[in-house]
C-alpha cells in the first residue's frame, strides 16, 4: 500500500483510492459563488490569495499559468465538476483567478459551430 504525502498530490491509497472525500475539499459545499460552465476558461492572475486556501487551491493555482477549461482542472485534480467549479469560485472571489465563459456561451447552437464539428467529424471517418 503506498501513500501520498499531503504535499505530494491527492491523497491516494493504491487499494482505495481517494482518502479525502470531494466533497470535505469544498466543505461540504456544493454551489460556486460564481456561474462556471465546463468549457468556461480560467486563468491565474498572480495576485497572493488572503486567507488560508487548501492544497488543491494551490494545484488549482499551479494548472492555470496559462488559460485552462473547468473540465480540464477537474480532470487533472481527479474531482468532481461541481467541487472543481467550489474550489476555482474561491479563487476568482479573492482575485487569484480570473474566468471567461465559452466563446458560443450566448448562442451554443451556433449553426457555423455545428457545421464545424460535423465537418471535423467527417475528415475522422
Amino acid at each position: 500500500m503506498s501513500v501520498t504525502a499531503a504535499g505530494d498530490g491527492p491523497w491516494l491509497d493504491d487499494a482505495a483510492g481517494r482518502l479525502v472525500r470531494p466533497f470535505t475539499v469544498s466543505n461540504g459545499r456544493t454551489r460556486p459563488t460564481i456561474a462556471l460552465d465546463l468549457l468556461s476558461q480560467v486563468m491565474a492572475t498572480g495576485a497572493d490569495t488572503l486567507g488560508y486556501l487548501g492544497p488543491e487551491h494551490a494545484q488549482v493555482l499551479d494548472l492555470c499559468h496559462a488559460p485552462v477549461s473547468v473540465a480540464e482542472i477537474a480532470a487533472q485534480l481527479r474531482l468532481p465538476a461541481v467541487v472543481t467549479k467550489v474550489l476555482l469560485a474561491d479563487l476568482v472571489d479573492c482575485g487569484a483567478l480570473t474566468a471567461k465563459p465559452p466563446a458560443f456561451h450566448h448562442n451554443p447552437t451556433d449553426r457555423s459551430l455545428l457545421e464545424a464539428v460535423l465537418d471535423g467529424l467527417r475528415r475522422q471517418l
